[in-house]
């Protein structure tokens, strides 16, 4: 009877070994694999199962979360959805996460450990924080001066503070409501199926995932590189630029849209945006001088963040000397996003010194504790401080005396940059419409805001210099909404 007491003993202890190593089994080396595994819905419905935490921008939520009382409980909403989607993105039940929701996802979701003041306690109890909050940097009234101004046509906008590189304004139109990709119901995917296919393109961020020539706008980087290199010293001496210019080892010639750019003197080339002089300064200055300040100013970097991804600018290296012409006015294969442009007045208007954009200024928890803040950024030197005064000066004269008078803004310094760029097969396409620009007020000690401004459908007759008409009235009341405020802090 002993011995049978202790068979059935033994047994049951080998039964209980083995349910423990089973146990051990299925949730330590298979657990990723049923986790991971898509008809496993635990996840999703701990996901929901509470409100996500908001974005706010100029301290109010344009974000919100409905309580839908079914099994995916919370579904995400969006204040002025169009105005600020290409800011906050989408949060979808069914296609996930774009723009600061993906970026900035473990915060709002409150799946960021930083939030749990007892990390410990909370590991025990196996519960979730409650999702936390993202302070933008976005000033709403330029943000909706920008939004006004594109109205109905394709284009985007992009506002920087020059001396911190806060985003304050990032625009995209047409644009698009977030809150129709929210939850998982058909109407999401017939949306989904909708805006994918709208040849218009709503769900494009063009202030920063899309590239464009940047055309005359370019202009900017090239004068840089130029004084820099000392290949022009005097702003009113004449350049010894041929017009019409003969494209080095070509048979072609490269033609003006502007009058007198022949010897014309760097102030008045820049006023009147004379292709030549430019396309030769480029040449004199040198492959070298030319990728230094282009990469200075942020070109040809892949990992420009703000938190979420930028589609990197690009200035060809390998090119020759007729490539280089045309690279240094902004055409060729120099590619530039809004957002790149709008650094590259933001530091001109700082001094000659980049700052990296960024759009988050801080994350709190629920109950407004901080979690995390932007903190300090380190400065890049992109050309001489008396090479920033010179393009300073130069920009002014652009809104004074050249093709950006539409920019000026009563009580405030303007400096601005006008562009045609062309493009399509043949240059057949219309023309995109670009300025860039910074603004300081009369009783600011610094400029306040640095904007770039472009419209793919601008309808500007061949021969104008369209940037001036079309685009240069926009920036305007973005500049204008932000040197109205009161300075950030």
């Amino acid at each position: 009877m002993t011995r049978c007491i202790r068979h059935a003993a033994a047994f049951c202890v080998l039964l209980l070994v083995a349910l423990l190593v089973n146990t051990a089994w299925l949730q330590v080396l298979q657990s990723p694999e049923y986790g991971g595994n898509r008809a496993n819905r635990r996840p999703a419905i701990a996901r929901y199962q509470q409100p996500r935490g908001e974005i706010l921008v100029g301290g109010r939520p344009v974000t919100g979360s409905k309580d839908t009382r079914e099994q995916l409980r919370f579904e995400r909403t969006y204040t002025d959805g169009p105005l600020y989607a290409p800011v906050t993105g989408f949060a979808s039940q069914l296609y996930g996460t774009t723009l600061l929701e993906y970026s900035e996802d473990a915060v709002l979701s409150g799946s960021d450990p930083m939030l749990a003041g007892f990390g410990l306690w909370r590991g025990f109890s196996g519960g979730q924080s409650p999702g936390g909050n993202v302070v933008t940097t976005i000033d709403p009234a330029a943000q909706r001066a920008a939004f006004d101004g594109l109205g109905g046509r394709k284009g985007a906008v992009a506002a920087i503070e020059p001396t911190s590189g806060r985003i304050l304004a990032l625009v995209s139109t047409p644009s698009y409501d977030p809150s129709l990709l929210s939850g998982n119901r058909p109407a999401v995917s017939a949306a989904w199926a909708r805006l994918n296919e709208d040849p218009e393109q709503p769900m494009l961020n063009r202030a920063v995932r899309q590239t464009y020539p940047p055309g005359s706008t370019f202009k900017v980087v090239t004068a840089a590189a130029a004084l820099d290199a000392g290949v022009v010293w005097d702003l009113d001496e004449p350049t010894d630029s041929p017009a019409p210019y003969l494209l080095p080892g070509t048979k072609t010639w490269l033609y003006n849209e502007a009058d007198d750019c022949e010897n014309a003197s760097l102030r008045h080339a820049f006023e009147w945006s004379c292709n030549t002089v430019f396309a030769k300064l480029g040449v004199d200055a040198g492959v070298r001088a030319m990728r230094a300040a282009a990469e200075g100013f942020g070109f040809n970097d892949k990992k420009v963040g703000i938190p979420f991804s930028v589609s990197p600018s690009t200035f060809d290296t390998r090119v020759d000397r007729a490539q280089l012409a045309l690279s240094s006015i902004g055409q060729y294969n120099t590619r530039a996003t809004p957002l790149q442009m709008a650094m590259v007045a933001a530091a001109v208007a700082n001094g000659g010194q980049a700052r990296p954009p960024y759009l988050v200024e801080r994350t709190t928890r629920r109950n407004g504790g901080t979690v995390s803040t932007a903190g300090s950024r380190p400065a890049r030197q992109v050309m001489r401080p008396t090479t920033a005064a010179r393009l300073r000066e130069l920009m002014a004269d652009v809104v004074t005396e050249g093709t950006g008078g539409n920019a000026a803004i009563p009580g405030a310094t303007v400096g601005g940059k006008t562009g045609t760029a062309q493009h399509g097969l043949g240059n057949a396409g219309t023309p995109y419409a670009w300025f860039v620009s910074w603004a300081q007020g009369d009783d600011d000690v610094e400029p306040r805001v640095a904007v770039a401004v472009v419209v793919e459908d601008a309808s500007a007759r061949r021969g104008d210099i369209s940037g001036g008409g079309t685009a240069a009235p926009i920036a305007k009341a973005v500049m204008e909404k932000v040197l109205h405020a009161p300075p950030a802090g």
